[in-house]
């Protein structure tokens, strides 16, 4: 992929959300569909307030979409993500399989999405 002048910014913003682990693990649990923000948490045992401000910083940055479905907020990767966010989403699916911890969260999000504390979507 060449990076040109155009793209350069989009490169540089989606390395910059990439540089950072839980931000790195909300994309990982995204990769398996729309999660509730609850449900993400829960994984990644940060505290609600952590979780939403990774969020946020990945919405900004267009790496996330989200849908509110009443009082709860379900995230998503974007249905049409730029190459460059697609080729490095691609990147982290073949490196979660050498990361323990992408693997244990894989393991709670299945146990956590038991639980009804989000949309009955999800």
């Amino acid at each position: 992929m060449a990076v040109t002048h155009n793209n350069s910014a989009q490169v540089v913003a989606i390395y910059k959300c990439l540089c950072d682990v839980k931000r790195l693990r909300i994309l990982n649990l995204l990769r398996i569909g729309p999660q509730c923000v609850c449900h993400l948490e829960k994984v990644l045992g940060i505290g609600s307030v952590r979780t939403s401000q990774q969020l946020a910083y990945l919405r900004r940055h267009g790496m996330v979409e989200v849908e509110v479905c009443g009082t709860w907020r379900m995230y998503a990767l974007p249905a049409k993500p730029c190459p460059e966010l697609a080729a490095n989403l691609a990147c982290l699916q073949d490196c979660i399989f050498e990361g323990k911890i992408f693997r244990d969260d894989l393991a709670r999000l299945k146990k956590v999405r038991t639980s009804r504390c989000g949309p009955r979507t999800i």
